[in-house]
């Protein structure tokens, strides 16, 4: 019986037409741009302004005020007040913005265009407690009844919505003790004004009531 010898294959080292070669190469080369777009798009971030102390609607607008943060927000980066560009001159706040909260391009207008003016206006001691710079309130008042010092008071009426605490006593300064009344700045609306002053002239009872949500000071 005879066997005839089967020659062996020689393994050969595979060329560019090799098929498995070539679809090794692109998934590599797809794999390695991939990663690449991923790292760009992670590390694409812009300079925008936060608030590094409460700021309220009137205060303007200065470096002190603001720290810069480098934030990834896509198409949403106009949104806020860019830090590569010169502040607005005569910027001026007209809504509540947080410390650490990120400013908002609506948040600033010119001078011109503020529509709130700061009022002082006296508080029960009890109820500057919990007023922060920041904190937004509802006015409440109580009209008086009959003549000047009277303690008769009627219904509470709100006079004004959502006024912006601007200045508040510090703790040691105002050494509130609950039976007392304290001023505190608010930022009222223009024509909101008039009526506040003439209830604060005829002896109304203030109450500053914190909106829902709003900074409050621990007691």
């Amino acid at each position: 019986m005879t066997t005839t010898a089967v020659p062996a294959r020689r393994l050969r080292r595979p060329g560019w037409r090799d098929g498995r070669l070539l679809i090794g190469v692109i998934l590599v080369l797809t794999s390695i741009a991939l990663g690449a777009r991923i790292v760009a798009a992670a590390d694409h971030t812009v300079p925008v302004y936060a608030a590094s102390a409460a700021l309220v609607p009137g205060d303007k607008i200065t470096a002190d005020r603001l720290t810069r943060i480098n934030v990834a927000l896509g198409a949403h980066t106009d949104t806020y007040l860019r830090a590569d560009q010169p502040l607005p001159e005569g910027g001026v706040i007209v809504r509540e913005v947080r410390p650490g909260e990120l400013l908002p391009a609506a948040a600033v207008v010119h001078a011109d265009q503020a529509s709130r003016a700061p009022i002082v206006v006296p508080i029960t001691s009890d109820s500057a407690r919990v007023l922060t710079t920041g904190s937004v309130v509802d006015v409440w008042v109580n009209e008086r009844l009959g003549r000047a010092g009277s303690t008769d008071y009627g219904s509470p009426q709100r006079l004004v919505t959502a006024a912006p605490v601007g200045k508040v006593p510090d703790r040691d300064e105002s050494r509130l003790t609950g039976t007392g009344t304290t001023g505190i700045q608010i930022h009222v609306p223009h024509h909101d004004v008039e009526k506040l002053i003439a209830a604060m002239d005829q002896g109304a009872k203030i109450t500053l009531v914190p909106a829902a949500g709003s900074a409050q000071r621990d007691r």
